[in-house]
């Protein structure tokens, strides 16, 4: 039983935030109602500072929403402000979205958001996915203090999730004290994991990779040996993207950061070197060490010797069309690119394997950035508690095989992008990815009860079993469901698998002014190495040159940051 002294905290609190709850009772009437006797009211005014509580009347908010390609693969009929989510939503909280501007995530989206701020056109909620612009809005007070909104409004499960990154992940995003953004989470992906066309391999006789050796002796058969009839030097080697690396992060398409963690080099990262001091990944001999053997994949063939003038939609229509069977990827890649390929050519076997990186069989990963995007709240938003009520309910209360979320377990079937969602982010355990696999392989097993999955395990659940009884005869979407959240995970589970843990992962003062420098600097300099357009020991020049238009005073930035937080 709520007592005198919390009911009136909870109004009070509910008045100084602006929650626009009207208050048209006395006290005594809510404490009343908590008696069984109060009104309708009470209960509105309750929904201001709990996580599951129902608004009376229907809370609109204009939203600047995030979207995927290809509309989030959205059934026919149903768009942003009306499918299974927000539907969920109008159900169990009465809110609805009305959206501003709808942009895909991107340059554009950064432009649209900037724009809005620059002309005091603000949505009541959108997401930031630039940190300046975080800083920018916190400076000139133009968001909401979110503190007493999590603090209510945010559920226990909500809670423990974001405490599972460290209190780092909340640190990031409050300034004097004040929690100014709700952070996206980016679940532990693990290494990237070599994916290859198990057919071709069988085809050839050629055993199962363990090592980059393997991986080499492979994809050269292949495109020698061409089983993929292709046609002599039509077959092509790995698949790769431009950047090589990825734009800073390690769980992207088509990267060749396992080749680089071979050489214990880890680009693009804040770490400390094996002298302990701190180190800018791109610039260590290591990974002079990987440049040199990239360069001599790119020379031999062993890498797509057309990865420069590929964009992504190309390596997938590439990999759709048989004319490449290898590529590095993180576990998801069988939702995308593969289920395409396996819908064109259902004979074409992609299976993952766990490269090692280390000679002791270990394979080492570097630990990414887990938030990168953040909700925040107009300031004067009367509701800005409904950004921790749409989380708590969309990623705590949804359980499996309850009659309400069914539609919404559908999308996951479908797989419809989490785009869809009125928030276009993701808030899950750091470990959700090897939770998920224990609890299926526990539940097909018949060891765990279905109903104790959340409805996002439930739904692939389905499709694991459904795969297990059907095998060669199941559906695309259904070989989808058990190869990434069964055969690559329990891959990533069961193998020794290390991490390395950057020590910064901010902006620094001069970095505001000069990384876009640098990191053009660093694209063109591991490029023309790569390619032949300069000699290996341009890696020195590139260095030195680093360090002169900035470097050097950003590293020791990074120093005295990491040494006043203790890494």
């Amino acid at each position: 039983m709520m007592g005198r002294r919390r009911i009136a905290a909870c109004i009070l609190c509910c008045a100084l935030l602006f929650a626009g709850c009207e208050r048209t009772e006395t006290e005594e009437r809510l404490e009343n109602k908590e008696q069984g006797k109060g009104s309708i009211h009470s209960e509105s005014a309750e929904a201001c500072v709990t996580p599951f509580g129902r608004y009376e009347d229907t809370v609109t908010y204009t939203l600047g929403k995030m979207i995927g390609s290809n509309r989030s693969n959205l059934p026919d009929g149903e768009n942003y402000e009306n499918n299974a989510y927000t539907r969920y939503l109008r159900k169990k909280l009465n809110i609805q979205n009305k959206d501003v501007f709808e942009v895909a995530d991107g340059l554009d989206f950064m432009e649209t958001v900037s724009l809005s701020v620059i002309n005091d056109e603000m949505p009541d909620v959108m997401i930031v996915n630039d940190v300046d612009l975080l800083q920018k809005l916190v400076d000139e007070d133009k968001i909401e203090d979110l503190t007493t909104a999590y603090e209510q409004c945010a559920s226990e499960r909500i809670k423990e999730i974001y405490s599972s990154y460290g209190q780092g992940i909340l640190d990031h995003v409050t300034f004097d004290g004040k929690l100014m953004a709700l952070p996206e989470t980016k679940i532990s992906d693990g290494p990237n994991l070599f994916w290859v066309r198990q057919d071709w391999m069988e085809e050839l006789g050629l055993s199962a990779p363990k090592t980059l050796g393997d991986v080499e002796e492979i994809v050269c058969a292949f495109i020698q040996k061409d089983p993929g009839k292709n046609g002599p030097g039509k077959t092509v080697g790995i698949a790769c993207e431009e950047n090589v690396i990825g734009e800073g992060e390690y769980n992207s398409e088509y990267g060749l950061n396992t080749v680089f963690s071979s050489c214990r080099s880890f680009p693009k990262k804040w770490i400390r070197n094996q002298k302990g001091k701190v180190e800018y990944g791109s610039i260590s001999q290591e990974t002079r060490n990987a440049l040199k053997m990239i360069r001599r994949w790119y020379g031999e063939g062993i890498i797509d010797p057309d990865f420069l003038l590929r964009g992504n939609e190309n390596i997938v229509d590439m990999i759709v069309d048989g004319q490449c069977g290898a590529f590095f990827g993180p576990w998801w890649a069988p939702n995308n690119p593969l289920m395409l390929a396996k819908k064109k050519n259902p004979d074409a076997d992609w299976r993952p394997y766990l490269i090692q990186t280390g000679a002791d069989g270990s394979t080492t990963y570097v630990e990414q950035n887990y938030s990168k995007k953040y909700v925040v709240v107009r300031k004067g938003y009367q509701h800005p508690e409904i950004v921790m009520k749409i989380i708590s309910v969309l990623f705590d209360e949804m359980k499996h095989g309850e009659e309400e979320t069914r539609e919404i377990a559908s999308y996951f079937q479908k797989n419809v992008d989490p785009s869809a969602r009125p928030l276009g982010i993701n808030v899950d355990y750091k470990d959700a990815l090897a939770r998920c696999y224990m609890n299926l392989k526990d539940a097909l097993r018949g060891e765990r009860e279905i109903t104790q999955l959340t409805a996002l395990e439930g739904s692939y659940y389905e499709g694991c079993y459904r795969y297990q009884r059907s095998g060669s005869m199941a559906s695309v979407e259904d070989w989808a469901a058990y190869i990434s959240r069964v055969t690559a995970p329990a891959l990533l589970a069961e193998g020794h698998v290390r991490v390395e843990c950057p020590i910064f992962y901010g902006k620094t003062e001069t970095m505001g002014k000069k990384w876009w420098k640098l990191e053009e600097l660093e694209k063109e300099a591991f490029l023309k190495i790569i390619t032949g357009q300069e000699e290996l020991s341009y890696f020195d020049t590139f260095v030195e040159t680093w360090k002169h238009e900035g470097g050097t005073e950003i590293t020791e930035e990074v120093d005295a940051l990491a040494a006043s937080t203790n890494q």
